[in-house]
């Protein structure tokens, strides 16, 4: 077996878009969220603000051309990994490009665009649909392009589960490395479905916070939340095998240590109120990584700001670690920060994960007040902290059931 590490991160997101901007923004508290205009809601809409990426293009990595024949999710799944590539310092071309792979979760993929297109076909019949839609819509294009784009041609595919498709997409690449079958692996996530459509079929399903407030509308934990802000962007991480990043003198964040997926079994978008399979997910994280309960230093959360998610991942993290060191874990949530990233959110927060074990920093949870008797762990509420993160979880829980987590660990040779 393999020891799998992460040499090199990239991200697109609400609150930077560069890896240095978003880690600033993190650990100074600073939120993506703003209010939507009338370009993308009517004025009696009931969801008032989203989390946005701003000043994005597109021409860091593609020219005008490329741009009007992919997609905004793709512009931002490339771009990510392309910054993550960079970081990592190397191009891997000393490496059979069949044991470099990409494994990117997409959790919906080119809404907009199909709308637009369906627009066009109700207006002018099918004829008039663009040659480009379905290759620019389907949600595996991300990896596709990030294949063309890197010269990368081992196990490339996309993980579709929903709010836990990029943490699938980063344990499953951490198993091909792990097991042998690859060397490096481009793993990731992105989103881009910030409008009417999306945010009216979330909405009626009573998923988002209806608050007109920029500072109190994603509080994950508080008794007082009242659903997610949708959110867009990319996040992307080179997974190493650990000889090949030593020989090579890579700068390493962390080490992924551990992966645990599994299932509900319940209802369609509601956690399982007694958390059991989700606790399971986060049990066989720390478990493959040769941990205890007592040796998680810290879990960065889905912490989505749902009435249910919170109130039931509170009772997973309990099941995991058992009530005593339930207690005792440090916790956040991401979420209050850049809001809910659909396919893309697992990849952003194991990035934080891995930020937090090199440089031994737990962002706070920022805009919480009012305490929930349902949510009674530490949920860093109060201030960012500095303590030793040794070991860490990061978990994700996908409409359907689908529950995965990532256990990390710092790197120390």
């Amino acid at each position: 077996m393999k020891r799998v590490v992460i040499t090199g991160m990239g991200v697109v997101s609400p609150v930077g878009n560069s890896l240095s901007e978003f880690r600033s923004s993190i650990k100074a508290g600073k939120h993506g969220f703003s209010l939507l205009d009338e370009s993308i809601v009517r004025k009696d809409f009931e969801v008032r603000i989203a989390a946005q990426v701003k000043g994005f293009t597109g021409e860091k990595y593609f020219d005008k051309k490329e741009l009007k024949r992919i997609d905004r999710f793709t512009q931002f799944a490339v771009t990510s990994s392309l910054d993550a590539i960079a970081d990592s310092g190397s191009d891997f071309r000393d490496i059979d490009p069949f044991r470099a792979g990409v494994i990117f979760g997409v959790g919906i993929g080119g809404l907009k665009l199909t709308l637009d297109e369906h627009s066009k076909y109700l207006e002018k019949g099918p004829n008039r649909i663009s040659v480009f839609y379905v290759p620019m819509m389907i949600g595996n294009m991300a990896a596709g392009t990030i294949s063309m784009k890197t010269g990368f041609k081992g196990d490339n595919y996309c993980t579709t589960t929903a709010c836990a498709s990029s943490t699938h997409a980063v344990g499953e690449a951490f198993r091909k490395i792990k097991d042998g079958y690859l060397d490096v692996c481009i793993a990731g996530g992105s989103e881009s479905c910030v409008n009417e459509f999306a945010l009216g079929g979330f909405n009626n399903m009573k998923a988002l916070s209806r608050s007109d407030d920029t500072d109190r509308c994603s509080i994950p934990f508080d008794a007082e939340r009242n659903g997610f802000v949708l959110g867009e962007g990319s996040g992307a991480l080179i997974l190493e095998e650990l000889e090949h990043a030593k020989a090579r003198g890579a700068e390493i964040y962390a080490e992924i240590a551990g992966y645990g997926a599994t299932c509900d079994a319940y209802h369609m978008t509601s956690p399982s109120p007694e958390g059991v399979a989700a606790g399971y997910a986060i049990m066989h994280a720390y478990k493959e990584a040769g941990l205890n309960p007592e040796d998680i230093d810290y879990i960065n959360s889905h912490g989505t700001s749902t009435g249910l998610n919170d109130k039931y991942e509170t009772i997973a993290i309990k099941n995991a670690l058992g009530d005593e060191c339930a207690r005792k874990v440090v916790i956040n949530s991401t979420k209050s920060m850049t809001g809910h990233l659909l396919g893309a959110a697992g990849a952003v927060e194991t990035i934080v994960t891995a930020l937090s074990c090199r440089e031994d920093f737990v962002h706070r949870t920022i805009g919480f007040k009012i305490p929930d008797p349902d949510c009674d762990l530490d949920y860093c509420v109060d201030k960012n902290r500095n303590i030793i993160v040794n070991a860490a979880l990061t978990n994700n829980l996908g409409f359907g059931g689908h529950n995965a987590a990532l256990c990390l660990k710092k790197y120390t040779g």
